[in-house]
Parts: structure tokens; C-alpha cells; sequence
């Protein structure tokens, strides 16, 4: 008889192994991607879908472009780390680009690895400026005003200065020395001024996008701006999803108020396109008005920080390639016709669960009607949040989209995303929404 050999265990499935090897710290959607082109993600069954949450506003060219993936190859070739010991070319190149192209102002790069740690960078940068700028007493101002519904990264620093609670929960003691107010509320912030006379920074979101896509007003920026000026206070700019192309212009801020020249600017996510990279920008000024002050962006000087990975060779050529093409495509100027469009067509459906559409350019927020939900459709409070429920339902129907708090549905195409898959995505959606509704309260 012939002998019979054990035969091999089949492979573990994704969801499997991860349950078995990760540490449960996110609550993944039932989905394997396995490889992706353009606007389009592929699972593992070779199921397509068309990618409308881009990594959470990072594929900003889209899955594995040209740009990036020719870049890796040749820079890979020649040199992908070597120590900040030494002068990096890749740096200076970035740095004039942010400075000259995308903040059109003199001020001077820091380069890490993510969003988190470029807040963080600018969260030292406020402390170490307080320090610098006393009180009279000389008590060194290390105050820093955020606001509520904000998100500033998950290290200790960031979730501090974040104005969601359920961020902190379980990790106190917390950094102190944050105060968080109402969002376009300039009376609130005049108030805590007057209670916090050590105020030394404003850190805020120009366009909130995990707390629900929520847009500053351009007198509430316009009135930051005079504050800051008025009280030596540094005005903090967190773009890490906002920035780069994503909203329509370079600058989340510039549609609102074109004017305003912020202290410092935080980016990641788009400025990589897939690639982890981040960069803290600070503004050239003087930190005081007696002469011989130093200029901000010379205050973190060396010892005051560092990162071993931060402005690689790699990622610099990586983010160069990915800011050039979004300027010589201008990605900017399709970003903001396409995001316009998109919400002009959602917004002549006069939806009965949508209750607002917010945003600029493509970082776009359908907020749900959720009495609308539970009333006509087959939604419960059982199935959780109602945009994480419609999210699931997109997604089956082949759109991937990103909740951002319990009521909003999130749009964050790839800034080249065509306009025949925009058609595509506007038509999933309606009729994905369609179909939450029961067929008699549709008829009625």
C-alpha cells in the first residue's frame, strides 16, 4: 500500500494570526488587502474595491504610484539611512520646498516620522519658547490652549493636548498644562487667556478631521491670529490630514484665510503617500522684540531634539517626488473642483439621512441623520455607531470610506482620483444609502 503522508495544515487565516501574534489595540474591518493601483485596493479573494478613505488621508497619489514607487528603487539603490550626524542633503531640498512652495515664507524644517511626533515637535517647541519669553516675574509660560473635538496623535503629549476624553481614558496621569475650549469660539479663548496669563502657544486643526470634519471660520482664525500677535503667544497649526493638496490648496488654512502666516505647522500622512515620514515647519521671526532675540525656528537648537529615523535619505526623496507631482499635476486645483462637485451632488440629493456635508477640497464629512436612521431604516442602536454602520455597508457594496466620531462618514480619495471613479463612488453611495431605508417609509 502506498504510504500516506500527513497532509499541510492549511494557512492560518489574516484575521487568525492577527488575533493570535497583535495586540488588540484596533477594531479592524473584515477585510484582507492584498494589493492596490491607483484608486482601487484589492483583497485577497481578488475582490476590488474603490479606496474613498486612502489610509486615512495618506495615499495621496493613490496605491503605489509611479512617483513613489521609482523612487524607492532609485533611492533604495544608493542610500535609504545614514545618521543626522551628518548633512543630508534630502533635507535642505524638502525644507525649500515647504518653505518656498507650500508656506511661500522663510522658516526652517524638522523632520520626523509621523503626525504624532511632528506634534510633539511643536508642542517642545511651544514649552521651549515659553521659557524663552517669561513672564515678567519670570515664570517661564508653558500654557497651551487646544480645542475640543481635536486630535493631536496618540502619544502622551498629544493625547494631552487632544480635546476627546475617550482618547485619555486609562492613562492618567496625563501631561499638564492644556486647556481645551469650544472650537470657533473666540469669546472662550479670550477668556482663557485671562485665566491662563502663562499661555505660550494655540494649537488647533484648521479643518478637524477625526473629530467629525469640522471647519474653522475665518474670523475665528483671523481673531487667533491678532490674539497670538497681540500676547507674544505662538499660533500652532496642525495639518497632518489637512495639509498638502488634501483640502484643495497647500495650506488647510489659505481658503479660509489666505493672510495668516503661522509659527509652525505640523504635516505627515500625504506628505510620504504611503511612506512614513513627518515634518514640523517653523517659522523665521524673532521670539521678542529686544534686539539680539534668536529666531524661533533656531530655538530648538542641538540636544533639544532628535530622531533616528527622521529625514532619511529615503523619505525626503520619497516626499520630494510626492510634492512634486502634486504641483505638477495640480493636485491642488483638482482637489478643490472635485471635492466641490462631490458635495454639490450629494447635496441635491436632499437625502433624508444626511443631515450635513462638510469640508474642503477631497476631506469631505456626510453627517447622518441618526433619528432619520432609526426611524426609517434598519438601523438599531444594537449595530453601534451609526457611521461605522454605514461604513460596513459600503464597504460590502464596494466603497471604502473612514467614520470620524459617531455620526460621520468620511471621504479621503487619493488627490488624482478621475472623475469617472468619483461617478462611481456618488453612485455606491446613493444607493447604499438607499438601501438602509425600508421600502415603505421610502415610498412614503
Amino acid at each position: 500500500m502506498p504510504l500516506s503522508l500527513p497532509q499541510p495544515a492549511p494557512p492560518a487565516s489574516a484575521e487568525d494570526l492577527l488575533a493570535r501574534y497583535t495586540v488588540p489595540n484596533y477594531g479592524r474591518l473584515a477585510l484582507v488587502p492584498q494589493r492596490g493601483q491607483g484608486s482601487w485596493l484589492w483583497d485577497e479573494a481578488d475582490r476590488a474595491y474603490l479606496d474613498f478613505g486612502g489610509g486615512v488621508a495618506v495615499t495621496s497619489l493613490g496605491h503605489c504610484p509611479p512617483a513613489i514607487t521609482q523612487t524607492l528603487a532609485e533611492q533604495g539603490n544608493r542610500l535609504i539611512h545614514c545618521s543626522n550626524w551628518y548633512q543630508i542633503r534630502g533635507q535642505g531640498e524638502l525644507g525649500q520646498f515647504l518653505a518656498e512652495t507650500v508656506m511661500e515664507s522663510p522658516g526652517k524644517s524638522l523632520f520626523c516620522n509621523s503626525g504624532a511626533e511632528a506634534n510633539e515637535a511643536l508642542i517642545k517647541l511651544a514649552r521651549k519658547f515659553g521659557h524663552a519669553t517669561p513672564l515678567p516675574d519670570g515664570t517661564p509660560r508653558t500654557h497651551i490652549l487646544t480645542f475640543n473635538n481635536s486630535f493631536h496623535g496618540r502619544t502622551y503629549a498629544g493625547i494631552s493636548a487632544t480635546g476627546q476624553e475617550k482618547v485619555k481614558l486609562g492613562f492618567a496621569p496625563l501631561l499638564p498644562g492644556f486647556t481645551h475650549l469650544p472650537y470657533n469660539d473666540l469669546a472662550a479663548v479670550h477668556a482663557a487667556l485671562a485665566e491662563h496669563p502663562d499661555t505660550a502657544a494655540i494649537l488647533l486643526e484648521p479643518l478637524q478631521g477625526e473629530g467629525g470634519v469640522h471647519l474653522a471660520s475665518p474670523d475665528f482664525l483671523r481673531g487667533l491670529a491678532q490674539l497670538c500677535q497681540e500676547h507674544n503667544i505662538l499660533l500652532l497649526f496642525d495639518e497632518v490630514q489637512s495639509g498638502l493638496g488634501r483640502v484643495g490648496h497647500w495650506c488647510g488654512w489659505k481658503p479660509q484665510a489666505p493672510e495668516i502666516v503661522p509659527d509652525a505647522v505640523s504635516w505627515a500622512k500625504g506628505l510620504g503617500g504611503g511612506f512614513p515620514v513627518g515634518a514640523a515647519w517653523i517659522r523665521q521671526r524673532a521670539i521678542a522684540a529686544h534686539p539680539g532675540a534668536p529666531d524661533l525656528c533656531d530655538l530648538l537648537g542641538p540636544g533639544s531634539h532628535g530622531t533616528t529615523y527622521g529625514g532619511s535619505p529615503l523619505a525626503c526623496a520619497v516626499s520630494l517626488a510626492v510634492l512634486r507631482e502634486i504641483q505638477a499635476a495640480q493636485l491642488c486645483e483638482h482637489s478643490a473642483a472635485l471635492g466641490a462637485e462631490i458635495q454639490a451632488a450629494v447635496a441635491s440629493w436632499q437625502h433624508p439621512l444626511i443631515r450635513d456635508i462638510r469640508g474642503l477640497g477631497l476631506l469631505i464629512g456626510f453627517e447622518l441623520d441618526e433619528a432619520a436612521l432609526l426611524a426609517r431604516s434598519c438601523f438599531t442602536p444594537a449595530d453601534g455607531l451609526p457611521s461605522l454602520h454605514l461604513v460596513k455597508a459600503l464597504m460590502d457594496q464596494g466603497l471604502l470610506t473612514v467614520a470620524a466620531g459617531p455620526l460621520v462618514v468620511r471621504w479621503l480619495p487619493p488627490l488624482n482620483v478621475s472623475r469617472a471613479e468619483v461617478q462611481t463612488a456618488l453612485a455606491i453611495f446613493r444607493r447604499t444609502l438607499d438601501a438602509q431605508i425600508h421600502p415603505s417609509s421610502h415610498a412614503s
